[in-house]
């Protein structure tokens, strides 16, 4: 079963609930520049500086074989790992993330955030979003009832040297989409595996049909910057049958040298590649960091395969926790000693955690009452716990939060107001986030 594709419920991506615009799975860079025009340059206002990378673990991370453990617990809650001291002392996390426990002082850990979206479909909309979805959805679900975080920021800070604003990759998330927002705020979805040899991001890359002279062919350019689309002009509501302002900041954006200086992950030491891990997950945490460095303020790193209802202890112990060991220590480290962690929020969750008790196919099962997030850079305090969950992290006990506490505490880092009232194209008043509070321990 594909990691990227399945969920706990059999079914592909394909075969999700599709509402909404964030359906859409992506846009086109010709695409998202056309839709973009009369907004990216209407703003007019003082754009913050802090930039965000936002990890989903999507299935749900167990916080026991993570954040969390419960050494003293009962054998059928503590699980088969043991745990390892941290960089702060008295703080322990899962034995087998020893490379996270060292750089706690890096980052702070929340094991506090709880809610009660159960399944995949509700729990990543509230956690993505801020906002429980109105009405029940199914498990699979791929739903989008309010704009995420991305297109959020996206909307908020507009285009800025012809880069795109929110970058997904490899895929968007189940409610990753803009909602009303529109659909030139959908992430820019960069599908290609950045460990592969030949990495090229399609739509940034120059194709041969257009490079020397044949590229002064503008009715030539026309149509070769037409087959670099990922959707087609109805869904991006462009009329357009000509060469127009949109194409010219497309041509503009393939002969970018600052954007084919981003995407060019051959240029980063092997040293540094390495640190990362020769895999997909680890070089695509290290393309986030080259595309923040450059001034993309929001890029979600989406990890599958964490809905371990069987064969947890198996499965993490070989892959899951090894690589998100050795990819998260490795974009911590690697951003303080760039001096790039104060301006850079790296935000490593998903939907919810795991239930107490191992199962009968030893695994966990779904459980949004205790969920561990982890929270480091613009400002956050390195080697600080937040939160308790009770002696056998049934629930979260001690200065609980919500996710729009969540949500609202990355609103604030990015400068963004979250009690700001939206409107749909309806005209239809919505806050940002309700009733959102601040995890104070945030900014300490």
């Amino acid at each position: 079963m594909d990691a990227l594709k399945r969920n706990c419920a059999g079914m592909a991506r394909r075969d999700f609930l599709q509402v909404g615009l964030g359906a859409l799975g992506g846009l086109a860079m010709t695409d998202i520049l056309r839709a973009r025009a009369e907004v990216a340059t209407a703003k007019g206002k003082s754009q913050n500086d802090i930039r965000c990378i936002l990890v989903w673990l999507d299935g749900g991370p167990t916080h026991y074989e993570t954040f969390d453990p419960k050494p003293d617990a009962p054998k059928e809650v503590r699980g088969e790992f043991g745990s390892v001291e941290t960089s702060v002392k008295g703080v322990h996390f899962c034995e087998h993330i020893p490379n996270l426990a060292k750089s706690f002082d890096k980052y702070t850990v929340i094991r506090s955030i709880a809610h009660k979206q159960n399944n995949h479909g509700a729990g990543n909309h509230y956690m993505m979003t801020g906002r429980p979805t109105p009405v029940p959805v199914g498990c699979g679900a791929f739903v989008t009832f309010h704009p995420s975080m991305g297109s959020v920021v996206a909307w908020d800070r507009g285009i800025k040297d012809g880069l795109p604003s929110y970058v997904s990759t490899p895929r968007m998330s189940r409610s990753g989409g803009p909602n009303f927002l529109g659909a030139q705020y959908a992430p820019f979805v960069i599908k290609e595996n950045p460990d592969s040899k030949g990495f090229k991001v399609r739509d940034v890359s120059i194709p041969e049909s257009i490079v020397g002279d044949r590229a002064e062919n503008r009715r030539e350019l026309r149509a070769n910057l037409d087959r670099l689309q990922r959707i087609n002009d109805k869904i991006a509501n462009d009329p357009a049958v000509s060469l127009d302002g949109f194409y010219e900041q497309g041509y503009r954006l393939v002969y970018s040298e600052k954007a084919q200086a981003a995407f060019d992950i051959a240029k980063e030491p092997e040293k540094t590649r390495d640190k990362y891990g020769r895999n997909d997950f680890g070089q695509r945490l290290l393309l986030a960091r080259r595309l923040t460095e450059v001034g993309v303020p929001f890029v979600s790193v989406y990890y599958g395969g964490w809905d371990h209802h069987r064969g947890l202890f198996k499965t993490c112990k070989k892959t899951a926790l090894p690589r998100l060991d050795q990819g998260m220590a490795a974009l911590m480290n690697d951003l303080s000693d760039r001096g790039s962690l104060e301006d850079t929020l790296v935000v490593c969750l998903g939907e919810f955690g795991r239930t107490p008790k191992v199962n009968k196919d030893a695994g966990r099962d779904h459980w949004s009452f205790a969920m561990s997030v982890m929270m480091g850079g613009a400002g956050v305090p390195g080697g600080q716990i937040v939160g308790a969950t009770d002696v056998k992290g049934y629930y979260a006990n001690e200065n609980v939060y919500a996710p729009e506490d969540f949500t609202a505490s990355i609103y604030t880092k990015m400068g963004i107001d979250h009690a700001q009232v939206l409107h749909t194209p309806a005209d239809r008043p919505i806050q940002l986030v309700d009733k959102g509070r601040l995890i104070k321990e945030l900014f300490a």
